[in-house]
């Protein structure tokens, strides 16, 4: 009896270990399961990046303070709008996960509207350089992305221009 259950308990943890083996690592390189965003929307109401799962998606650091931030953002609101309602090998639908690095309320707000950044998906802890997204990604310049796929794994990053748009145009379903 000892033996039979040393084997099932042993059977088992191979299997679960088989299984993890199957799942992405958890990380922010291509390849990586994306680690979990969670924080204040411009009204309060928390968001999170999971809330995402089953479309591709764009995670964007930027900042309204940020020049380079606000050229590219016409760029990503066009990919949105082209985008948001297409079917993909890899997901169903584009949106947009915009994770701020500004530190005032107002100056955040203004650049959404400003810009015309209509997806629903803002967030930002109002700490700056010393955002709690931006260290979890490892980001130390703006602007910067990472695209995921529908399951939430890195496909790409900092796609910038029409490398953005390339990118999605690849991705589209046939």
């Amino acid at each position: 009896m000892k033996k039979f259950f040393f084997l099932f308990v042993t059977l088992l943890l191979a299997n679960a270990t088989i299984l993890k083996a199957d799942e992405p690592a958890l990380g922010t390189g291509i390849g990586n399961k994306a680690p979990e965003l969670a924080g204040p929307s411009t009204n309060g109401k928390e968001l999170k990046l999971s809330d995402t799962r089953g479309k591709v998606v764009l995670l964007d650091f930027w900042a309204g303070w940020c020049g380079p931030c606000r050229r590219e953002n016409p760029v990503v609101v066009a990919a949105y709008q082209k985008y948001k309602d297409k079917k993909f090998s890899v997901g169903k639908g584009f949106t947009v996960f915009s994770v701020s690095l500004d530190r005032d309320q107002a100056s955040w707000v203004n650049a959404i509207a400003q810009d015309k950044l209509e997806w629903p998906n803002h967030i930002s802890d109002l700490k700056w350089w010393n955002s709690k997204y931006a260290a979890v990604y490892g980001v130390r310049s703006i602007p910067a992305n990472f695209l995921l796929n529908g399951e939430g794994v890195i496909i790409a990053t900092n796609l910038r221009g029409p490398a953005l748009e390339a990118e999605l145009a690849k991705l589209v379903k046939q």
